[in-house]
Protein backbone atom coordinates (compact mmCIF):
# COMPACT_ATOMS: atom_id res chain seq x y z
CA UNK A 1 0.00 0.00 0.00
CA UNK A 2 1.10 3.21 -1.03
CA UNK A 3 1.14 6.32 2.04
CA UNK A 4 -1.71 8.17 0.56
CA UNK A 5 -3.58 4.27 0.92
CA UNK A 6 -2.50 3.95 4.44
CA UNK A 7 -3.78 7.48 5.18
CA UNK A 8 -7.26 6.42 3.48
CA UNK A 9 -7.66 3.31 5.65
CA UNK A 10 -6.73 4.89 8.49
CA UNK A 11 -8.99 7.99 8.27
CA UNK A 12 -11.94 5.73 7.50
CA UNK A 13 -11.16 3.62 10.34
CA UNK A 14 -11.52 6.82 12.59
CA UNK A 15 -14.09 8.05 11.46
CA UNK A 16 -16.16 4.38 11.85
CA UNK A 17 -15.07 4.23 15.42
CA UNK A 18 -15.81 7.79 16.19
CA UNK A 19 -19.54 6.74 14.79
CA UNK A 20 -19.58 4.07 16.58
CA UNK A 21 -18.81 4.44 19.87
CA UNK A 22 -21.43 7.92 19.59
CA UNK A 23 -24.03 6.07 18.19
CA UNK A 24 -23.88 3.45 21.17
CA UNK A 25 -23.77 5.90 23.91
CA UNK A 26 -26.54 8.16 22.84
CA UNK A 27 -28.69 6.32 20.53
CA UNK A 28 -28.51 6.14 16.53
CA UNK A 29 -30.98 8.65 15.88
CA UNK A 30 -29.74 10.94 18.80
CA UNK A 31 -26.37 11.78 16.86
CA UNK A 32 -25.74 14.08 14.19
CA UNK A 33 -23.50 14.02 11.33
CA UNK A 34 -22.02 17.02 12.08
CA UNK A 35 -20.91 15.56 15.97
CA UNK A 36 -18.79 12.67 14.36
CA UNK A 37 -17.24 14.72 11.91
CA UNK A 38 -16.40 16.96 15.22
CA UNK A 39 -15.55 13.47 16.69
CA UNK A 40 -13.11 12.10 13.95
CA UNK A 41 -11.46 15.74 13.64
CA UNK A 42 -12.55 15.96 9.67
CA UNK A 43 -15.48 17.95 7.45
CA UNK A 44 -18.50 16.84 7.15
CA UNK A 45 -17.52 16.98 3.27
CA UNK A 46 -14.86 14.51 4.20
CA UNK A 47 -17.22 12.01 6.40
CA UNK A 48 -19.37 12.04 3.65
CA UNK A 49 -16.54 11.03 0.77
CA UNK A 50 -15.93 7.88 2.69
CA UNK A 51 -19.62 7.23 3.89
CA UNK A 52 -22.44 8.77 1.78
CA UNK A 53 -25.40 8.01 4.22
CA UNK A 54 -25.26 8.14 7.90
CA UNK A 55 -26.05 4.23 7.88
CA UNK A 56 -23.03 3.29 5.79
CA UNK A 57 -21.38 4.31 9.41
CA UNK A 58 -22.56 1.06 10.29
CA UNK A 59 -23.44 -1.54 8.30
CA UNK A 60 -19.97 -0.85 6.36
CA UNK A 61 -18.56 -3.06 9.31
CA UNK A 62 -20.19 -6.18 7.43
CA UNK A 63 -18.81 -4.66 4.25
CA UNK A 64 -16.55 -7.85 3.47
CA UNK A 65 -19.11 -10.59 4.05
CA UNK A 66 -21.39 -9.08 1.51
CA UNK A 67 -19.93 -10.76 -1.15
CA UNK A 68 -18.85 -14.01 0.83
CA UNK A 69 -21.81 -16.11 0.00
CA UNK A 70 -20.73 -15.80 -3.66
CA UNK A 71 -17.48 -16.00 -3.09
CA UNK A 72 -17.10 -19.37 -1.19
CA UNK A 73 -19.75 -20.77 -4.15
CA UNK A 74 -17.44 -19.64 -6.62
CA UNK A 75 -14.25 -21.16 -5.00
CA UNK A 76 -15.41 -24.76 -3.56
CA UNK A 77 -13.46 -27.51 -4.95
CA UNK A 78 -15.00 -29.47 -8.46
CA UNK A 79 -17.67 -31.63 -7.54
CA UNK A 80 -18.83 -29.90 -4.27
CA UNK A 81 -22.02 -28.81 -4.13
CA UNK A 82 -23.04 -24.89 -3.35
CA UNK A 83 -25.14 -25.89 -0.56
CA UNK A 84 -22.52 -28.22 0.86
CA UNK A 85 -19.92 -25.51 0.26
CA UNK A 86 -22.04 -23.03 1.80
CA UNK A 87 -22.32 -25.40 5.36
CA UNK A 88 -19.21 -26.24 5.48
CA UNK A 89 -18.36 -22.22 5.37
CA UNK A 90 -20.79 -21.49 8.17
CA UNK A 91 -19.87 -24.26 10.25
CA UNK A 92 -16.50 -23.07 10.13
CA UNK A 93 -17.27 -19.74 11.13
CA UNK A 94 -19.09 -20.77 13.83
CA UNK A 95 -16.15 -23.03 15.00
CA UNK A 96 -14.07 -19.36 14.86
CA UNK A 97 -16.79 -17.43 16.58
CA UNK A 98 -16.70 -14.96 13.40
CA UNK A 99 -18.97 -12.08 14.65
CA UNK A 100 -20.40 -12.13 10.99
CA UNK A 101 -22.32 -14.99 12.90
CA UNK A 102 -23.58 -13.77 15.55
CA UNK A 103 -21.64 -15.92 17.90
CA UNK A 104 -19.83 -14.29 19.85
CA UNK A 105 -18.29 -12.55 23.54
CA UNK A 106 -16.98 -9.77 22.49
CA UNK A 107 -18.95 -6.78 23.73
CA UNK A 108 -18.01 -4.15 20.40
CA UNK A 109 -19.65 -6.39 18.44
CA UNK A 110 -22.66 -7.69 20.57
CA UNK A 111 -23.11 -3.58 20.88
CA UNK A 112 -22.60 -3.09 17.08
CA UNK A 113 -25.95 -5.99 16.73
CA UNK A 114 -27.86 -4.09 19.61
CA UNK A 115 -27.10 -0.83 17.14
CA UNK A 116 -29.16 -2.36 14.04
CA UNK A 117 -31.66 -3.72 16.17
CA UNK A 118 -32.43 -0.31 17.65
CA UNK A 119 -32.66 1.72 14.89
CA UNK A 120 -35.32 1.31 12.14
CA UNK A 121 -32.85 2.82 9.52
CA UNK A 122 -30.18 0.66 10.05
CA UNK A 123 -32.24 -2.22 10.03
CA UNK A 124 -33.54 -1.19 6.60
CA UNK A 125 -30.09 -0.78 5.49
CA UNK A 126 -29.22 -4.45 6.31
CA UNK A 127 -32.19 -5.29 4.15
CA UNK A 128 -30.41 -3.58 1.07
CA UNK A 129 -26.82 -5.34 2.10
CA UNK A 130 -28.86 -8.64 2.02
CA UNK A 131 -30.10 -8.43 -1.25
CA UNK A 132 -27.17 -7.08 -2.54
CA UNK A 133 -25.32 -10.18 -1.63
CA UNK A 134 -28.26 -12.51 -2.97
CA UNK A 135 -27.94 -11.09 -6.09
CA UNK A 136 -23.97 -11.97 -6.08
CA UNK A 137 -24.65 -15.10 -5.02
CA UNK A 138 -27.71 -16.01 -7.58
CA UNK A 139 -24.71 -15.22 -10.39
CA UNK A 140 -22.49 -17.32 -9.01
CA UNK A 141 -24.66 -20.17 -8.80
CA UNK A 142 -26.11 -18.99 -12.34
CA UNK A 143 -22.21 -19.09 -13.82
CA UNK A 144 -20.84 -22.10 -11.55
CA UNK A 145 -23.37 -24.49 -10.88
CA UNK A 146 -25.34 -24.67 -14.16
CA UNK A 147 -28.42 -23.13 -12.22
CA UNK A 148 -31.01 -21.40 -14.82
CA UNK A 149 -31.29 -17.50 -13.61
CA UNK A 150 -35.10 -18.00 -11.95
CA UNK A 151 -34.17 -20.70 -10.14
CA UNK A 152 -30.58 -19.56 -9.24
CA UNK A 153 -32.32 -16.07 -7.41
CA UNK A 154 -34.69 -17.80 -5.66
CA UNK A 155 -32.28 -20.20 -4.13
CA UNK A 156 -29.91 -17.00 -3.20
CA UNK A 157 -32.64 -15.60 -1.65
CA UNK A 158 -33.44 -17.77 0.51
CA UNK A 159 -29.29 -19.17 1.70
CA UNK A 160 -28.97 -15.52 2.45
CA UNK A 161 -31.50 -15.05 4.71
CA UNK A 162 -31.39 -18.04 6.22
CA UNK A 163 -27.77 -17.53 7.42
CA UNK A 164 -28.58 -13.79 8.36
CA UNK A 165 -32.11 -16.04 10.58
CA UNK A 166 -29.00 -18.04 11.89
CA UNK A 167 -26.82 -15.39 12.84
CA UNK A 168 -29.31 -12.86 14.57
CA UNK A 169 -30.88 -16.21 16.84
CA UNK A 170 -26.71 -16.49 17.80
CA UNK A 171 -27.03 -13.02 18.53
CA UNK A 172 -30.11 -13.40 20.95
CA UNK A 173 -28.91 -16.03 22.62
CA UNK A 174 -25.57 -14.28 23.65
CA UNK A 175 -27.88 -11.22 24.74
CA UNK A 176 -29.55 -13.88 27.13
CA UNK A 177 -26.45 -14.20 28.63
CA UNK A 178 -24.65 -17.40 26.96
CA UNK A 179 -21.24 -17.78 26.73
CA UNK A 180 -20.10 -17.96 22.76
CA UNK A 181 -18.75 -21.71 23.74
CA UNK A 182 -21.74 -22.39 25.54
CA UNK A 183 -24.23 -21.46 22.51
CA UNK A 184 -21.54 -23.42 20.33
CA UNK A 185 -23.35 -26.83 19.93
CA UNK A 186 -26.92 -25.49 19.78
CA UNK A 187 -25.81 -22.98 16.79
CA UNK A 188 -24.01 -25.60 15.05
CA UNK A 189 -26.99 -27.75 15.61
CA UNK A 190 -29.60 -25.11 14.53
CA UNK A 191 -27.26 -24.54 11.18
CA UNK A 192 -27.67 -27.96 10.47
CA UNK A 193 -31.32 -28.35 10.42
CA UNK A 194 -31.37 -25.45 8.63
CA UNK A 195 -29.18 -26.65 5.71
CA UNK A 196 -31.01 -29.72 5.47
CA UNK A 197 -34.29 -27.82 5.17
CA UNK A 198 -32.54 -25.71 2.71
CA UNK A 199 -31.73 -29.38 0.90
CA UNK A 200 -35.18 -30.65 1.03
CA UNK A 201 -35.97 -27.54 -0.76
CA UNK A 202 -33.46 -26.87 -3.15
CA UNK A 203 -31.50 -30.35 -3.39
CA UNK A 204 -32.81 -31.19 -6.75
CA UNK A 205 -30.79 -28.36 -8.12
CA UNK A 206 -27.54 -29.91 -6.69
CA UNK A 207 -28.52 -33.97 -6.65
CA UNK A 208 -25.11 -34.64 -5.56
CA UNK A 209 -25.30 -32.56 -2.33
CA UNK A 210 -23.50 -34.20 0.30
CA UNK A 211 -23.61 -31.98 3.87
CA UNK A 212 -20.64 -31.85 5.88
Amino acid sequence: MTLRERKKLRTRAAISEAAISLFIEHGFDQVSITQVAEAADVSRRTLFAYFPTKEDLVVHRFADHEDEPARVVRARPAGQSPLAALHEHYLDALRRHDPVTGLTDVPEVLHLYDLLRSAPQLMARMLQFNESSETQLAAALHETADTAELPARLAAAQIVSVQWTLSMANYERAVAGARADQAYPAAAAAANQAFDLLTGGLGNLWPNTQLP
